[in-house]
């Protein structure tokens, strides 16, 4: 069963969860759903009490404190974010002097990535469509997945601060986020079913590399290159001017996976609100490479072309040459070969191009390509169909180069997708947004790694130090210093950026085009 689909039913305190024994959950329809609970803060006189409800007095000066320029997301707030801080420091300290080997398996690293550089603010934004909280991200599912692979469905939170806390205390080696509900998802259990139910989230997509697999000779399974790559590339560029163009969606977010593949996250509100059946009508729309790998024809596209695929035609084959032919040289050897003679409409023609190649061995793909046409230009064959084959050539360019898409993601309102900037557990890749209208220069090998980002931080942090004895030294002023957060001072800041950019853009249309008062310095 697939983790997505997992439902777990049992209230834990998160500081005491025991680990869970996923081998004993009941297999089948059963619905076992877990929540979890950060434990209340301790009154001034050592006893825990729930949370008393706010006035609206207080009510006000929260919003108010949203746009509190001096808060900072990143770095230490209060005396257990600074706590915290030292604890992780020190235990990533402690596994260094070990002889340890760092990376996004162990759980000190992960606690400082997630107290010092995930942009939990911006993300909150982005959900929530507001910098007010309000009921499109406190009723929003976030779910977990946990070090011990325990998987927490269900989990939703008031306020982005919260999360935040959650996401330290819990330490997953990733989450997710869904839709958002008619009502709390925690409060599920004591609602009937008929008024639980989701109401919206974003229209989404996954490109994932394996979908490939029957055509890339570069790489397979998990396995990426640069030449690879270059499927992603195409089908970002496809889909995102079709989404925007074809659809008059305008807030559409690419996010790298960390490994093998990239997620699109449609924001638009007339996107979120969208039913399972105005997303299966997309998905469809979109969706022209069909079959498994003993499909010998993948596309079959009527006559004349779909505007949509004409266009889409026009961006693929300025790059058939170079990405399929040069770079995946998919029909070299004589399996390879078999596989194009099959898509080759006339016969005849396509024994000939066999004869032609048996007595060529390892004849290059470009050659072969050119070669179907100058066989077919002899006249020998007296009823080739041309025009038959130049649509079957056209198809063939769609076959090898046309996105693969997952349809079944985003087909349903109730998908979960991994959330932006979550760390790959096997890469140590961060997830971050890729920018599509600059999809060429997205490299995913280039994405810093998790154990790199805080090893960035140390630099910065001891360069700062050394300039500034320095300065001193040499009898410098020593005035108010600066405060940078922690991203800035790594290779993560421009993705951040970006993100951040992204957000203010998605926020401004939610209020009708009025500008975005101090985006950057919202609390939560």
């Amino acid at each position: 069963m697939p983790q997505s689909e997992k439902d777990f039913d049992e209230d834990i305190e998160l500081s005491d969860a025991p680990p869970i024994d996923e081998e004993k959950a009941p297999e089948g329809d059963s619905d076992i759903e877990e929540d979890t609970k950060l434990k209340p803060k301790a009154s001034s006189n050592g006893t825990s009490k729930p949370a008393a409800e706010e006035t609206p007095t207080e009510k006000k000066s929260k919003v108010e404190d949203m746009f509190d320029d001096d808060d900072d997301e990143y770095g230490m707030n209060d005396e257990e974010d600074a706590k915290l801080f030292a604890e992780t420091e020190t235990a990533i300290g402690q596994q260094l002097e070990m002889g340890g080997a760092m990376g996004p398996s162990d759980p000190g690293v992960m606690k400082a990535f997630y107290q010092r550089l995930l942009p939990f603010r911006s993300l909150f934004q982005w959900l929530n469509h507001s910098p007010v909280p309000s009921n499109d991200f406190a009723h929003r599912e976030f779910a977990f997945t946990l070090p011990n692979e325990a998987y927490l469905r269900y989990q939703a939170f008031p306020s982005g601060d919260l999360l935040k806390k959650a996401v330290i205390e819990l330490n997953p080696t990733r989450f997710e986020i869904g839709p958002v509900y008619s009502a709390n998802p925690k409060d599920r259990k004591q609602l009937r079913k008929a008024t639980f139910h989701p109401l919206q989230k974003e229209l989404v997509f996954d490109i994932d590399m394996t979908d490939y697999d029957d055509i890339r000779t570069c790489c397979d399974n998990a396995k990426i290159c640069n030449k690879c790559w270059s499927f992603v590339t195409m089908a970002i560029k496809v889909i995102d001017i079709s989404l925007k163009e074809d659809f008059g969606f305008k807030h559409v977010l690419w996010v790298y996976s960390g490994r093998r593949g990239a997620h699109a996250w449609v924001c638009d509100k007339r996107a979120r609100m969208m039913d399972d059946q105005k997303r299966r009508a997309i998905a469809s729309y979109l969706e022209v490479v069909k079959g498994g790998s003993n499909t010998n024809k993948k596309v079959n596209v009527k006559r004349p072309l779909h505007p949509h695929l004409v266009r889409s035609f026009d961006i693929l084959k300025e790059d058939f040459v170079a990405r399929i032919l040069e770079d995946q040289d998919p029909w070299r050897d004589t399996q390879g070969a078999e596989k194009l003679l099959k898509l080759i409409p006339d016969k005849d023609l396509a024994e000939g191009l066999r004869k032609k190649w048996e007595s060529q061995a390892n004849r290059l793909s470009v050659n072969k390509w050119e070669d179907i046409n100058a066989l077919a230009k002899t006249g020998v064959f007296k009823k080739l169909d041309t025009k038959l084959l130049k649509e079957s050539k056209q198809d063939i360019i769609f076959e090898y180069m046309y996105p693969r898409l997952d349809a079944e993601v985003s087909k349903h309102l109730n998908h979960l997708l991994k959330s932006p900037f979550c760390v790959h557990p096997g890469t140590g890749r961060v997830c971050v947004p890729i920018d599509a209208s600059k999809a060429e220069d997205f490299d995913p090998l280039g994405v810093p790694t998790v154990t790199e980002l805080l090893e960035e931080i140390n630099q910065w942090d001891h360069n700062h130090k050394m300039a500034k004895v320095e300065g001193e030294g040499a009898g410098a002023g020593t005035g108010i210093e600066e405060k940078h957060p922690d991203y800035e001072k790594t290779s993560l800041k421009p993705y951040v950026d970006f993100f951040k950019a992204f957000v203010a853009r998605l926020i401004r249309d939610e209020r009708g085009g009025g500008k975005v008062k101090n985006v950057d310095s919202m609390e939560f």
